[in-house]
């Protein structure tokens, strides 16, 4: 493992059973991820994006051992984390976080606020005594700019903003190393979108934090990573730099995903379109590309051989027969 390199997984994969099989006809499981080999450096911020469904919320639930998975290491600090116990994936959590998509939905109804934003610092006995939970309740309203007086307020009485800054602030409270963020911008409307971008890039570089960013918005994951991870089915299909992604995208689907992305001159933009399939009837079954069922460019080896990713420039990797 490099020195530079915080967070390494090696070959994951996570699969869940089907119980009705007439639906996937010959799948016996589900490969929400499957074979996925990603790193990420110190300080950086690393974009996931793809579909809904394709897996990527599964893989950030793996990593917190939320979920077991079913083959494949996530080394972290040089500690591998899948052979970690229960009982001591809980130090874990002191330096990995997560910032969940709906913020209401991780808060406690019944519970305030202050209550919220501090039960890691009980739970991890990070403070011991009521000054020093005030104090430490303070520090973190101000570094998510939360006024003093939403603290005694419950979930439902604040601004969907309100609530996403107060899930930030619970997730420093232990002062992590690493966050992940499971599209943390998605239910916000757009003004509280670049809000909470700006945040979460000024919190970066105030507190040397290292992000996952998981999205299904490219726009989005430009804006705020360094470098972009682009999952189809389960599996990374292209990963490099966010520039080398967003103007010279290799594979076919990462190509489709820029082609989506909301341009100021439309009529500039080049095009790239998928056949009008249901995705959920295509779904390949066999060997091969699982992007074969609506890749324009398909061909007979796509059926037989899948694609393993290769580099095809200095820090970019593509899975494609044809790059």
């Amino acid at each position: 493992m490099e020195k530079d390199t915080l967070l390494e997984i090696k070959n994951l994969r996570k699969f869940f059973p089907v119980k009705n099989k007439s639906i996937f006809t010959e799948k016996k499981y589900i490969k929400a991820v499957d074979g996925v080999s990603l790193k990420i450096k110190k300080g950086s911020t690393l974009g996931l994006v793809g579909e809904s469904g394709c897996g990527k919320t599964t893989l950030g639930m793996c990593i917190l051992r939320l979920l077991e998975p079913t083959e494949g290491e996530i080394i972290f600090e040089g500690k591998n984390i899948t052979k970690l116990k229960r009982n001591e994936i809980f130090n874990i959590y002191r330096e990995i976080q997560i910032i969940f998509q709906d913020p209401y939905a991780s808060m406690n109804p019944r519970m305030r606020v202050k209550d919220i934003i501090s039960e890691p610092l009980l739970i991890h006995k990070k403070v011991k005594k009521v000054l020093e939970k005030k104090a430490e309740l303070d520090k973190l309203l101000e570094q998510v700019g939360l006024d003093r007086a939403t603290v005694d307020k419950f979930p439902h009485e604040l601004s969907g903003g309100q609530r996403q800054r107060a899930v930030i602030a619970r997730a420093l409270a232990l002062s992590p190393k690493l966050i992940i963020c499971d599209e943390p911008t998605s239910l916000l409307d757009v003004s509280n979108q670049a809000q909470i971008l700006n945040l979460l890039e000024d919190l970066k570089k105030e507190l040397s934090l290292t992000y996952l960013f998981i999205s299904h918005d490219l726009s989005v994951v430009k804006h705020i990573s360094e470098y972009i991870a682009v999952m189809y089915l389960g599996k990374i299909v292209e990963i490099g730099e966010s520039e080398l992604i967003i103007t010279r995208a290799k594979h076919p689907f990462t190509k489709a995903l820029v082609s989506a992305v909301p341009l100021l001159n439309p009529e500039k933009r080049e095009h790239y379109l998928l056949p009008e399939e249901n995705i959920y009837d295509v779904i390949p079954v066999s060997d091969g590309c699982k992007f074969r069922a609506v890749c324009p460019n398909v061909e007979m080896i796509c059926s037989i051989k899948e694609p393993e990713i290769k580099e095809i420039e200095k820090g970019h990797f593509a899975a494609c027969h044809f790059l």
